[in-house]
């Protein structure tokens, strides 16, 4: 098969098509035959191996992930032994921990569900990893009602599209904080009021929230804590890898310890995918309260392409690789 491989970490100069051997599923996985990918922030730092103290999981000197990509979107071609819940021909989606830019790809069934009908390979490949994170951020973290005032930094990335949406679900006031190119967007997602970041600072206005879901992290905890209200919390999902030893890694250790003393800063959460996620994104886009925004789609030869848009900051919603069909 053809697929997007490195051997050592990088720049996208690293990355390069290759043929490989086909992979093989064992008991409790299935082979996919992948229809399309997306990448995101978290796979631009695993390319990178940056920070550094990442790579204590993921490969002291190399990757032990040598293909890129975790979202994807596909049909079952075959399935291991003790596997009963999926056949071959299924359309599913889901998160591919061995590399999904590739032409295919082996799944656990827990990582993994039916692909919602209502989108293309496509739309659906651009859904797992930031909808879940949404997901947990929103619903689960961030415990969200009807009637919270809710504030998303960094409204119109990837994990962003996904928080404005699944926060309106929960009836929730939704304050969505973005650059000026993108406030249509946020509106139409369905963002009650909208900060240009350009011309005002959240975190000294006079407006406080029941929930900061933080996704750029360009302000101090102490100074983003200013803008939650009494009771509230401010979530850090940061993306950022500032600092090649600690980067994001760092912020969220200084964030879970400050959880223990500080009134107002929540706990950073852990956002794998499950199945049960996946399935109830699947109820809120059937349900027509969820949506997938593409901002850009790049053939699998042009991934190179796709990483360095990504590292260019500029992306709104999701960039997705078409790699059959």
């Amino acid at each position: 098969m053809k697929a997007i491989v490195q051997d050592t970490y990088g720049g996208t100069d690293v990355l390069s098509l290759r043929d490989v051997a086909d992979p093989t599923p064992k008991n409790g996985a299935v082979l996919v035959a992948v229809r399309a990918a997306a990448l995101h922030i978290g796979d631009l730092m695993l390319m990178r191996g940056e920070p550094f103290v990442m790579r204590i999981g993921t490969g002291l000197r190399r990757p032990k992930k040598p293909i890129p990509g975790f979202d994807f979107a596909g049909v079952v071609t075959s399935v291991g032994q003790d596997v009963s819940r999926v056949e071959p021909g299924d359309e599913v989606f889901g998160e591919a921990t061995g590399g999904s830019c590739a032409e295919y790809v082996v799944v656990t069934t827990e990582k993994m569900a039916p692909k919602p009908a209502a989108l293309t390979f496509l739309e659906a490949a651009a859904v797992p990893v930031s909808g879940v994170t949404a997901l947990r951020g929103i619903r689960d973290a961030g415990n969200v009602k009807a009637g919270d005032r809710v504030l998303i930094n960094g409204a119109t990335g990837g994990v962003g599209i996904y928080a404005i949406q699944i926060a309106k679900s929960l009836q929730a006031e939704v304050t969505a904080v973005c650059g000026p190119g993108n406030i249509e967007l946020a509106r139409e997602l369905g963002a009650d009021h909208v900060i240009d970041y350009t011309q005002d600072d959240y975190t000294q206005g006079e407006a406080q929230y029941d929930l900061v879901l933080d996704n750029v992290a360009n302000r101090s905890l102490a100074d983003a804590r200013k803008a939650v209200a009494a009771g509230g919390s401010y979530i850090s999902n940061s993306a950022r890898s500032e600092g090649r030893w600690f980067g994001a890694v760092g912020r969220m250790m200084h964030a879970a310890v400050s959880s223990l003393f500080v009134r107002k800063q929540g706990r950073p959460f852990y956002s794998p995918v499950r199945r049960q996620d996946l399935l109830d994104l699947t109820e809120l886009i059937e349900g027509g309260k969820l949506r997938p925004v593409i901002d850009r789609t790049y053939p699998l030869a042009k991934t190179t392409a796709a990483m360095d848009y990504i590292a260019s900051g500029h992306a709104s919603g999701k960039t997705v690789i078409k790699i059959a069909g």
